[in-house]
């Protein structure tokens, strides 16, 4: 059992990586355009040259927590929460 675990890590990476690029959104894959990728890990998956160069080199990196794209922590760090409570309160006061 033991002498197909490569094996199996390698069937598993290939298939994570292509899944992943499937999934990605075309305007976000870094580098090559999606199918130059797509071909890339299905062409080179069993020397794990493909899967490794799409994780590294293909895949969009994560936004950064205080970048415009990233995620807001709480709600009172959202400016846009805190306008509406402001027109909340303003309207309940009327």
């Amino acid at each position: 059992m033991l002498r197909y675990l490569p094996f199996l890590l390698i069937l598993a990476l290939w298939i994570y990586a292509f899944v992943d690029c499937l999934n990605t959104p075309e305007n976000e894959v870094r580098g090559l355009p999606k199918v130059a990728w797509v071909l890339i890990i299905l062409l080179f998956g069993e020397v794990l040259l493909g899967p490794v160069a799409w994780l590294i080199a293909g895949r969009p990196r994560p936004a950064a927590a205080g970048s415009p794209q990233g995620t807001w922590v709480a709600p009172d760090d959202n400016p846009e929460f805190l306008r509406s409570l402001g027109r909340d309160r303003d309207e309940g006061a009327q």
